[in-house]
């Protein structure tokens, strides 16, 4: 039986403001594909090169990084993203598109590998109004993602991954997602659940310095009723562990305003198509993440795929990692390993903000996906706060809301007894 998850067992990812694994370039605001819960309004409106740059130049100034993550709206909307790549590539980082996958074809991925690109991580799920895929559910967008995941193979040397977002009405289906990940795991190198959130609750009032603000302006405000804002990442793993009682996390980030939450949790698995022989332990990330920083002074995004099909050198180094010991004991003996590949595939589950019962809000602590707002650093997934009202907005608890003046101050608020 696994053991609840506990963060001081597991690997507290070095990540930080100024020293992390990537940052998050945004390009254009314009997407082809409309998706339930997207936190970015879809303008027609790209970036200039000479605008990207500058954005870069922010990056460079204030963060350690090891790739740009290429997102949007839609990066492949914008008509100069082979030279946003090749760009990115001439500055030294690794280049990674974060695409929807709707305007990928071979073509473009060549012209995109000719310029320098690593990595791909594509957005595909049930609530997208995606042409041909409407009203599928998650395991019929298997179909889908296998399509592009070939396109992708197909041009080599390129990492693939799949995010997805995790309602209540597709928590269900996530066990079948990660059983096809490992059927396709020579292609697929990681798979991400994103937990759903919305930007209001009803709990709170919201403020932009003293000012108090309406969010039903932002995109993200109006959930479907019914729908649970507090998924967590220990829901998503206790539905895995529903199919495979032995799936065991090794690493996370924290929350800023609760340390034992886990914004985002890494599993790394080594197997075949056939079968998964164990899970990587906090010892073995441990050593990844600070080898590779101690080499190029960078901590490490998006593994080369070729280094993913090495597991089975991986694992000698189970002398100092207990995941990595009860791996090698499970494929030394394993004859059918001799001739076949041991692959590497990580699963990430990433749990967005939440917002305590007296207002804080818990963001993630040492969050990679950092993008730029008026020249400096900036939270992407709460970006419209800042284009909307010019800040991040403060969330207050109705109930200790101040009274108008003049009003009797209720029991129980900021000044009752």
């Amino acid at each position: 039986m696994s053991e609840p998850l506990d963060h001081r067992k597991l690997y507290r990812l070095p990540w930080s403001l100024s020293d992390n694994t990537i940052a998050w370039l945004e390009p254009t605001s314009k997407c082809n594909i409309y998706c339930e819960g997207c936190y970015r309004a879809n303008v027609n409106q790209h970036k200039s090169m000479e605008e990207i740059s500058a954005d870069l130049d922010v990056f460079a100034k204030y963060r350690t990084f090891d790739g740009v993550s290429i997102a949007g709206g839609d990066p492949l909307t914008h008509p100069k993203i082979v030279d946003i790549v090749k760009m990115i590539q001439d500055r030294g980082w690794k280049p990674i598109l974060n695409t929807n996958g709707h305007a990928l074809k071979p073509e473009l991925l060549r012209e995109l590998k000719r310029a320098g690109l690593m990595g791909i991580t594509l957005h595909v799920d049930s609530k997208q109004m995606r042409p041909g895929w409407k009203g599928k559910t998650e395991l019929e967008l298997n179909e889908l993602r296998l399509q592009l995941a070939k396109m992708i193979g197909d041009a080599g040397d390129i990492s693939c991954a799949f995010n997805s977002t995790v309602y209540s009405d597709t928590l269900d289906q996530i066990p079948g997602m990660v059983d096809w990940a490992q059927e396709h795991i020579d292609l697929v190198h990681v798979m991400v659940f994103i937990c759903f959130r919305a930007a209001v609750e009803s709990a709170y009032e919201y403020y932009a310095g003293a000012r108090k603000i309406d969010m039903q302006q932002l995109v993200y405000s109006d959930p479907p009723a019914g729908t649970r804002l507090d998924i967590t990442a220990r829901d998503v793993v206790a539905k895995i562990r529903e199919r495979h009682p032995d799936f065991e996390p090794c690493a996370y980030l924290n929350g800023t305003e609760k340390p034992d939450s886990f914004k985002w949790l890494l599993t790394g698995r080594f197997g075949t198509k056939k079968k998964i022989y164990g899970y990587m332990g906090p010892k073995f990330i441990e050593l990844a993440q600070t080898s590779h920083h101690l080499r190029t002074g960078r901590y490490l995004a998006y593994a080369e795929p070729k280094t993913l099909r090495r597991g089975k050198w991986m694992l000698w180094l189970w002398p100092f990692d207990k995941g990595l010991r009860r791996t090698f004991l499970r494929a030394f003996f394993d004859p059918r390993l001799a001739f076949r590949p041991l692959h590497l595939q990580s699963i990430m589950i990433i749990q967005p903000i939440d917002v305590t019962p007296d207002g804080r809000q818990n963001m993630c602590d040492g969050c990679p996906d950092m993008t730029v707002w008026d020249g400096r650093l900036a939270w992407s997934c709460r970006l419209e706060e800042c284009m909307k009202f010019g800040q991040f907005v403060r969330t207050v608890p109705k109930a200790c809301v101040p009274a108008p003046e003049g009003e009797p101050v209720k029991a129980g608020t900021n000044g009752g007894a």
